[in-house]
C-alpha cells in the first residue's frame, strides 16, 4: 500500500502532465504554426497628418538653421539635432511656418529633411465634447492635400474610420494614403476625405462598459461630419465607415440608436470584427451589447437592405479573433451582406493577423478600388444602388475576372478583322506568345464538341485587364465581327486568368472565340481544353478524427489536362484538420508553369491559395473556420490547376496537432470555466475531507481524487437533453432562469459533448500544474524569507477585530468610490501576504520542532545511564505535555495553509478575469476617478467582507461548524452551474465562487 501510495501522485503527475502538453500543442499551433505573412506593407508618399482646429508643427531631422532653436519634445528641453519628432518653439515656429507649403522631400535641404506636418483635432460641439472628454474626431491628409483641407472646406466623398480594440485613429492612414494616390491618378474627378476617431484606445473587446457611449459619440460625430459638406455642390447625405475590429461592431450599433436615421450610413466595411459574439465575455455589458445590436439586425433585416455591408476576416494568421467569429449572423442570405475570408480575397489571396489587416497593401488596395466603383458620377458620392454597391463588392472581394468593374458592360461586342483567323478543331490546345507582333484570333467551333464533351476550360497567363475570349453566335462563317464577351465570365488567379463554361448553358453559341493581341517583348500562354466534367472530377474520403495520422488516404491523378477537382467526402466538422501533401512528377525537365492548388469551401468565402513550383511537394492545411449548414449538401474541393504531362499524387492524413488547434481556436475563452469548475469541485473535496477526517488534504492529492468529468458532464448532458422538449422549456422560463449555454453550443455544434470532456480534461490539467506553481512558488517565497528576515510566531487570529472592520469598510468604499476590481486586487494581495506570512511561520515551526525532537532523543539516551543527573536536568528537556500540543498547533496550521492556498487559487481566476476593468479604469483615470458602469462593483464589495475574515481563519473553527456538511456539498452543483451558464458568459464565474466563499464564512462564525 505504501508503493502503491507513492505511485499515485507520480502516475497523476505524469496524466496531467499529458494533458497540460495536449494544450501547449494546441497553443503552439495557434500562435505560431500558420502561413508567413504575404501581405505588402503600405508606404506614404508623404507624411501623415491628422487635421482639424488644433495645429501643431512638427519636423523631421532639423538641420542647421542659422538661429539658435531649443525644441521641446515631450516636455523637456533636448537637442534638436538627436530627436526624429520634435515640437519647436519660437523664434523656430515662426520660421518653419514661413516654409509651410513646401512638403516635397529634398527641397529646401540643410533646413528640413522631409517636410512639414500639422496635426489638427476637429473642433466638436461643446456639449458633445464636454459629454466625450477622451473621445476625439480627425481628418487624415499629408503633404498638399492636407494644406488645402487645413481651412476644414471639404469637398470629397466622407469615410469615417473607426478603430478596434486598443486601436488608434492613426490606423486609418495606410487607407487614407492610398486613397490619396488613386485620386491624384484620376486628377482628382473624385476623391475621399478620411476621418477618425480615437476612441483613447479603449480595451472594449474586454469591457464593454464603454461601447454605448461610443456608439453615441460617433453618431455625433456623423453629423460634425456632414455638417463640413452642407454649402457644397456635392453634398453628402450618408457616411462610408470602415471599422477595424469592436469598431465595426461599434459602426453596427448606430442602428439601434433611438433617433439614428439608418439612412446616414450607406456603405459598412468591417475588419476582423466578431460580429457573433465576443472573444471574452467578460462582463454583461459587453455580452448585452452584443445581443441588442444581433438581434436588431436579425429583426429588421429588411429595413437594413439599403446598408451594404462587407465583413472581411483575416484567417487563421488572425489568433485574436478567429474569422469564424467574423461572419456576418443570419445575413449571409440577404443581398446587401457579404462575409469573407482575406485569404479568398482577389489579388490578396493572404491570410492576416488581427493588426496587418489595417495596412495589408492587397486588401487596401482592394478596398479603395472598390470605393471609387462605387461612385456615381452624377452625384460624385458613393451610389445609392444597392445592387451596385453588392455588384462591386463581389468583383473586388468574391470574383474578380480581370476586368475593369463595369456596371452595364455591353452584351455584344465588335471584333475586327485585321487580326489573323485561325480555326482550331482539337480537343486540347495551347499557344505560347513572345515579340509577336501580328495579332491573331483562334476559333473553336462548338458543334463537333457538344456530343463527346461538357465543358471548355480556358487559361491566359497574361494579366492584363483586356477582353480575350468571346463567344460567337450561331455562324458558319470563319470569322466573327460581333461576339459576346466572355471574359466576364472569367476568374483572376495568382498567375493566370481561368474561363470554365458549361456548353449546355450557352446553347446558342456556335464557336468560342480566343484573342491573342500583339506581344511586343512580353511572354505568356494560353490554353484551352473541352472534357467531360466525370473525367475532371474524382472523390477523396477524409481521414476520420481519431486516426490520428496514422492512416491517410491516397489518390493518383495522371495529368492529361489543364483542371481536376478532388472533392473531399465527410469534411464539413470545424474539429476536422488535414496536411494534405501534392506532390508533382513531370515526364521531362522542361521549364513549365506553376501548379495553382485551390482549397474551395463551397458554403463560404474562406478558401485559401498556393502556387506551387513544378516538380514538386506542397503541404495543405485544411480545417474549416465554420462547419457546413444543415441545408447544405454541397463537397468542399481541391481545386488543381495544372500542367499537362505531369503527375499528381494526393496525400491526406488527419493533423493531430491541428486538431488540437482548433479546440484551442474555437474554446479557449471557456478554460477559465473549467479550470475553475475543476479547483472547485477540490475545495468542497478538501471541506468534506475536513469534515470526515478532520485533516485538510493536499491540494494536488484532491483534485485527483475529486475532479472527475462523471461527476459533471453527465448532469449538464441530461439538462440538455430535455431542453429538447417543450413542456421542460415552459417550466425552465416560468423559473425564470437563464439559457442553458452548453444547450446553445451543442445545437451549433454535434461534436460538443465530446470537446466538453476534452475540455474538462485540458482544464484539469491546467488546475493541476497551477496549483503545483503556485505551492512551489510559495516554497520558494518563504524560503528566501526565512533566509532574509526573522520569522514570526503561530498564533491564533481574530475573525474580526476594529482594525480589520476599518480596513474592510475603507475596501468597500474604494470599491464603491473608484473601481471594483482596484478593491479586488488589494485584497487578493492582503490575502497573499498573509498566506506566505503563514507559511514562513508553518515552516519555521516545523524546523524547530525537529530540533526539538532531535535534542529529545539524545537527552533520553544519556539518562538511561546517568539517572541522577536526569532528574536534576528535568527542566532543560521538553516537557512531554508540551510537545503534543505544539505538533497538535502546527498540524493546525498546516490544514489551515492547505484551505488557504486553496481558496486563493480560486480567488487568482477572479483577480484575472476583473483584470481588463482595472486596465481600463487606469487608462481613464484622468477622466473619471469612479469606474462607470463597473461590472466588478458588488461582486468586490462582497468578496472584500468575505476575504477579510477568512485570511484570518483557520480550519478548527471551520471543521466544528453545522454548516460544514452544506458548504462541502454546494460546490459540486456550483460547479455543474458554472459549466452549465459560464461557458459564453465569463462574468458569472465569480458570482459561483463567491457563493461557495461565503458558506465557507458562515461556517467559521456558525
Amino acid at each position: 500500500m505504501g508503493r502503491a501510495g507513492r505511485r499515485l501522485p507520480a502516475l497523476a503527475a505524469l496524466f496531467y502532465g499529458a494533458l497540460a502538453a495536449l494544450v501547449l500543442l494546441g497553443v503552439r499551433d495557434v500562435l505560431f504554426l500558420y502561413e508567413e505573412n504575404r501581405c505588402s506593407m503600405t508606404y506614404m508618399y508623404e507624411y501623415p497628418e491628422y487635421l482639424g482646429g488644433e495645429q501643431w508643427f512638427e519636423v523631421f531631422s532639423v538641420s542647421t538653421l542659422g538661429v539658435a532653436c531649443p525644441t521641446i519634445y515631450m516636455g523637456e528641453l533636448v537637442n534638436p539635432y538627436e530627436v526624429p519628432f520634435v515640437l519647436l518653439t519660437e523664434p523656430c515656429r515662426s520660421l518653419f511656418e514661413n516654409l509651410g507649403s513646401v512638403s516635397e522631400r529634398g527641397r529646401y535641404s540643410g533646413l528640413i529633411a522631409g517636410g512639414r506636418k500639422w496635426i489638427f483635432k476637429i473642433k466638436l460641439p461643446k456639449k458633445t465634447a464636454r459629454r466625450y472628454p477622451a473621445y476625439e474626431l480627425y481628418l487624415y491628409g499629408e503633404g498638399n492635400y492636407a494644406e488645402e483641407n487645413k481651412n476644414l472646406l471639404l469637398t470629397g466623398i466622407p469615410v469615417l474610420f473607426l478603430p478596434g480594440n486598443a486601436g488608434s485613429y492613426k490606423q486609418v492612414r495606410s487607407l487614407g494614403s492610398i486613397a490619396l494616390r488613386k485620386a491624384e491618378d484620376v486628377d482628382f474627378k473624385y476623391h475621399f476625405n478620411f476621418f477618425s476617431v480615437n476612441f483613447n484606445e479603449e480595451l472594449v473587446a474586454l469591457y464593454g462598459g464603454s461601447l454605448q457611449r461610443q456608439t453615441k459619440f460617433v453618431h455625433e460625430c456623423i453629423k460634425v461630419i456632414l455638417k463640413l459638406y452642407r454649402d457644397q455642390e456635392f453634398a453628402p447625405s450618408s457616411v462610408a465607415i470602415v471599422g477595424h475590429s469592436m469598431g465595426g461592431l461599434v459602426a453596427r450599433a448606430l442602428l439601434t440608436l433611438k433617433n439614428f436615421k439608418p439612412e446616414l450610413i450607406n456603405l459598412l466595411i468591417t475588419q476582423a470584427t466578431p460580429h457573433i459574439a465576443p472573444v471574452m465575455p467578460l462582463d454583461k455589458y459587453l455580452t448585452d451589447f452584443y445581443t441588442a445590436v444581433n438581434n436588431h439586425w436579425i429583426l429588421k433585416a429588411q429595413d437594413l437592405r439599403n446598408l451594404t455591408t462587407l465583413s472581411v476576416a483575416g484567417g487563421f494568421r488572425d489568433y485574436q479573433v478567429r474569422s469564424g467569429l467574423a461572419f456576418l449572423p443570419r445575413l449571409s442570405q440577404h443581398d446587401s451582406a457579404l462575409s469573407v475570408v482575406s485569404s479568398a480575397v482577389p489579388r490578396a489571396w493572404a491570410s492576416t493577423d488581427h493588426l496587418s489587416i489595417v495596412w495589408c497593401k492587397e486588401l487596401i488596395l482592394a478596398t479603395i478600388r472598390a470605393f471609387f466603383d462605387l461612385i456615381d458620377e452624377n452625384t460624385r458620392q458613393i451610389t445609392d444602388d444597392p445592387k451596385k454597391r453588392m455588384s462591386v463588392l463581389n468583383h473586388h472581394f468574391v470574383r474578380h475576372p480581370a476586368k475593369m468593374f463595369e456596371e452595364n458592360p455591353e452584351a455584344f461586342t465588335g471584333l475586327t478583322g485585321a487580326f489573323m483567323w485561325i480555326t482550331v478543331k482539337v480537343s486540347k490546345w495551347t499557344y505560347s506568345v513572345y515579340n509577336d507582333s501580328d495579332g491573331k484570333y483562334f476559333t473553336f467551333p462548338l458543334a463537333s464538341h457538344r456530343k463527346s464533351y461538357s465543358h471548355v476550360y480556358c487559361e491566359n497567363s497574361m494579366l492584363d485587364t483586356n477582353s480575350w475570349i468571346y463567344g460567337c453566335m450561331n455562324t458558319n462563317s470563319s470569322m466573327c465581327l460581333e461576339a459576346a464577351d466572355l471574359s466576364w465570365r472569367a476568374e483572376l488567379l495568382p498567375t493566370t486568368k481561368v474561363v470554365m463554361l458549361k456548353l449546355q448553358d450557352y446553347p446558342s453559341l456556335s464557336h468560342i472565340v480566343i484573342q491573342v493581341p500583339p506581344a511586343v517583348g512580353k511572354k505568356y500562354t494560353l490554353g484551352c481544353e473541352f472534357f467531360e466534367e466525370d473525367s475532371r472530377t474524382v472523390q477523396l474520403p477524409v481521414t476520420h478524427l481519431m486516426s490520428f495520422g496514422l492512416s491517410s488516404s491516397k489518390i493518383l491523378l495522371n495529368s492529361t489536362g489543364l483542371l481536376y477537382n478532388v472533392q473531399l467526402q465527410h469534411f464539413n466538422q470545424i474539429y476536422q484538420a488535414f496536411k494534405i501533401y501534392i506532390e508533382s512528377h513531370c515526364q521531362s525537365l522542361k521549364e513549365r508553369k506553376p501548379s495553382i492548388y485551390r482549397l474551395h469551401i463551397p458554403w463560404s468565402h474562406e478558401d485559401s491559395i498556393i502556387v506551387a513550383k513544378v516538380p514538386s511537394l506542397a503541404e495543405i492545411s485544411a480545417k474549416l473556420h465554420i462547419a457546413q449548414p444543415h441545408n447544405d449538401s454541397t463537397l468542399p474541393e481541391l481545386n488543381i490547376y495544372s500542367s499537362p504531362d505531369c503527375q499528381y499524387e494526393v496525400i491526406l492524413k488527419t493533423s493531430l496537432l491541428q486538431v488540437l488547434g482548433q479546440i484551442v481556436r474555437f474554446h479557449a475563452g471557456a478554460f477559465p470555466v473549467y479550470i475553475v469548475s475543476n479547483i472547485l469541485l477540490t475545495y468542497g473535496g478538501q471541506l468534506s475531507t475536513l469534515r470526515s477526517t478532520g485533516q485538510c488534504s493536499d491540494f494536488s492529492l484532491e483534485l485527483v481524487r475529486t475532479a472527475k468529468p462523471y461527476k459533471v458532464e453527465p448532469l449538464i448532458s441530461i439538462v440538455v437533453f430535455l431542453q429538447g422538449f417543450n413542456w421542460f422549456r415552459e417550466i425552465w422560463e416560468s423559473l425564470s432562469l437563464p439559457e442553458v449555454d452548453a444547450a446553445v453550443l451543442s445545437s451549433q455544434d454535434a461534436w460538443f459533448p465530446l470537446v466538453s470532456l476534452i475540455l474538462f480534461l485540458f482544464g484539469t490539467g491546467i488546475a493541476y500544474w497551477s496549483g503545483v506553481f503556485f505551492s512551489t512558488s510559495l516554497r520558494l517565497f518563504s524560503s528566501l524569507w526565512l533566509t532574509l528576515i526573522r520569522p514570526t510566531v503561530l498564533q491564533k487570529d481574530k475573525l474580526i477585530t476594529p482594525r480589520r472592520l476599518c480596513g474592510m469598510i475603507s475596501l468597500a468604499l474604494v470599491s464603491w468610490t473608484t473601481c471594483g476590481a482596484f478593491a479586488i486586487l488589494i485584497i487578493y494581495l492582503q490575502y497573499l501576504f498573509k498566506v506566505a506570512k503563514l507559511h514562513v511561520a508553518v515552516r519555521a515551526e516545523q524546523n524547530m520542532h525537529k530540533k526539538d525532537s532531535g535534542h529529545s532523543k539524545e537527552t533520553s539516551q544519556n539518562s538511561s545511564t546517568h539517572t541522577v543527573k536526569a532528574q536534576s536536568s528535568m527542566d532543560s528537556i521538553p516537557d512531554a505535555t508540551q510537545s503534543p500540543s505544539n505538533s497538535t498547533t502546527i498540524a493546525e496550521a498546516v490544514n489551515s495553509l492547505k484551505m488557504h492556498i486553496t481558496i486563493l487559487n480560486l480567488f487568482t481566476w477572479i483577480v484575472l478575469l476583473s483584470l481588463p476593468s482595472l486596465i481600463y479604469w487606469l487608462k481613464n483615470l484622468r477622466y473619471n476617478v469612479r469606474l462607470d458602469p463597473d461590472p466588478c462593483r458588488s461582486t468586490a464589495v462582497i468578496l472584500v467582507c468575505i476575504l477579510e475574515i477568512l485570511m484570518n481563519s483557520s480550519t478548527s473553527e471551520v471543521k466544528s461548524s453545522k454548516l460544514l456538511k452544506i458548504a462541502a456539498k454546494v460546490p459540486l452543483p456550483l460547479s455543474v452551474a458554472m459549466l452549465a451558464f459560464g461557458r459564453m458568459h465569463l462574468y458569472r464565474v465569480p458570482h459561483f465562487v463567491t457563493f461557495s466563499l461565503l458558506l465557507h464564512v458562515l461556517c467559521c462564525i456558525v
